[in-house]
């Protein structure tokens, strides 16, 4: 039998895929009409999606942790290799970003109206940008891939955004470049570190490398002094990205202003990568650190729930709205992953998927009464529901599945964060609690202002309800956010063997201390198996 999973490079495929669909609108559709470079993007994007699904159907729950392998001499002279893998945290994040960059293509038919060609080809280039930094198993290249996406974003918001946009698109770049410059100190360390050259750290010897599976292995013989300043580093480069506060004021601006597809992937997407970021190198590589400063990154978290709510509650833009309840929800994931135990990595790993999903759909269902309206102001609506049903009964149920309605995916998320949380600290979990309370407040107060009552502005009369192409952007989130809410089982199989990993690398104790406080209770969970 064929065993195409090892034999073709699919992650390759999957990650280059747009880049060949940008070169060639760039090479072969110079003169066609904006309406043939529209649909051969979206075409691509779709193809692409196609082509990573059976990722999902091939990857083996009780296999290798990183599979699909791709390996190959690069840069030798500095140890730099082109080796890609995914594990099951990987795999979910890949398949949401073919997925919603599907979306986003589909999305800007209408919104995108002048230079199309180079707004497609800067949506592809992000989208090969974005898959690498998911892919990749060595730290060179993820940060190339790292920086690559930060080009076409910058782009994306500074030619097509809004009246802002400029500040906006600035105020990004920079913030992400700090970070970004930051975290390749904190590479360079742990290349030395392991290297034998000149400027290697005293302690292991070797050949050089980038290779993240080897920082895995020598996590342990790290100083302790070491691993907190390279925690640091990457704490800025990856607390940028997810925003964290004090680091999120580049956030509003930059959804307020970006456009539909560019704020989709932006909160589906791009903010994963700092999450991602602190689960794939921080925990495993920089374990001692991490406990160290867990207070510290605990209190982050919940202040970022509790401000991002707050903050979410007094805006006027339905916008900005949505992009401070990003702070918050992003919050909670953190929260999730810093209690360091498999309940909590899982929830916080799952709310990474559902708020890509629920957000995603937010911003779009957004964008498309900014099209009709050319307002984003609460106080410009009212009595929606008369006039837009459909669109009223979908925007009503990705609003629930963003405040965490059971049988609809938030509540998985957030339920099996508080689980995790609460065997840390129960005063944590209370904290993050009354966060869902206010995230309740200020989106139903939102849907009732902008939905309920009579209808107040003439404008609103008219408007028109969601068309084949919009429900065919939204009805694929709304399935997806049931499915994740009603049987999470596959998602949770997929995460249960890196989970598990993370946990033995980041805190090897944890399963005995609790074994020893517990007896014979829960050995199963605590292990990760999920039973």
């Amino acid at each position: 039998m064929f065993d195409w999973a090892h034999t073709i490079p699919i992650l390759s495929i999957v990650c280059y895929l747009p880049l060949v669909g940008a070169v060639a609108i760039l090479a072969f559709l110079r003169g066609s009409s904006a309406s043939t470079v529209r649909r051969f993007a979206t075409g691509v994007a779709g193809l692409d999606f196609l082509v990573s699904l059976p990722l999902w159907w091939a990857f083996q729950r009780d296999g290798e942790l990183f599979q699909f392998r791709e390996s190959a001499g690069w840069i030798e002279a500095i140890g730099a290799r082109y080796e890609f893998g995914v594990d099951g945290i990987a795999l979910l994040l890949v398949l949401l970003t073919t997925f919603l960059g599907f979306l986003a293509f589909l999305s800007s038919w209408s919104a995108i109206q002048e230079r199309e060609r180079e707004y497609y080809i800067f949506l592809l280039l992000l989208q090969t940008g974005m898959l690498g930094v998911f892919m990749s198993l060595d730290f060179f290249l993820f940060y190339v891939f790292w920086e690559v996406m930060l080009v076409p974003m910058y782009f994306l918001i500074g030619i097509w955004g809004g009246p802002r946009k400029l500040y906006a698109a600035i105020k990004f770049f920079l913030y992400t470049l700090v970070g970004s410059v930051l975290m390749l100190l904190g590479i360079l360390a742990l290349y030395f570190f392991n290297g034998d050259g000149l400027l290697a750290w005293p302690g292991l010897g070797g050949d050089a490398t980038f290779s993240v599976l080897r920082f895995h292995e020598i996590a342990s013989q790290i100083p302790p002094d070491l691993q907190f300043w390279i925690f640091l580093a990457f704490f800025v480069g990856f607390a940028i990205k997810v925003p964290m506060i004090p680091f999120h004021t580049w956030l509003p601006d930059a959804h307020v202003e970006a456009p539909t597809a560019g704020s989709v992937i932006l909160a589906g997407v791009l903010l994963k990568m700092g999450t991602y970021g602190f689960v794939r190198f921080s925990l495993p590589i920089l374990p001692e650190a991490t406990r160290e400063l867990l207070p510290w990154m605990i209190g982050l978290s919940i202040g970022g729930i509790l401000y991002g709510a707050l903050v979410a509650m007094a805006q006027k833009d339905v916008k900005k709205l949505v992009a401070y309840s990003s702070v918050s929800h992003l919050g909670f994931v953190m929260l999730g992953i810093f209690a360091l135990n498999p309940a909590g990595l899982n929830g916080g790993i799952l709310q990474m998927i559902n708020h890509g999903l629920s957000t995603g759909a937010l911003f779009l269902l957004v964008g498309i009464l900014y099209e009709r309206r050319h307002t984003r102001l609460i106080s410009e609506f009212g009595g929606l529901s008369k006039v837009m049903p459909a669109y009223a009964t979908v925007f009503l149920i990705i609003t629930m599945a963003s405040i965490g309605l059971p049988t609809l995916n938030g509540f998985i998320g957030e339920f099996t964060i508080l689980v995790g949380v609460f065997e840390r600290s129960w005063v944590w979990a209370a904290l993050a609690a009354f966060g869902i309370v206010l995230g309740a407040a200020y989106m139903l107060w939102m849907y009732q202002r902008v939905f309920f009552g009579p209808v107040r502005h003439e404008e609103n009369q008219g408007l028109r309800d969601l068309n084949g192409r919009e429900l065919a952007c939204v009805l694929p989130l709304v399935v997806l956010c049931f499915w994740i809410g009603l049987y999470p089982k596959p998602f949770f199989e997929i995460l249960e063997q890196p989970v598990e990993y993370i946990v033995q690398r980041v805190d090897p104790g944890y399963a005995e201390a609790l074994a020893a406080a517990r007896p014979g209770e829960l050995p199963a969970v605590v292990a990760g198996s999920g039973e």
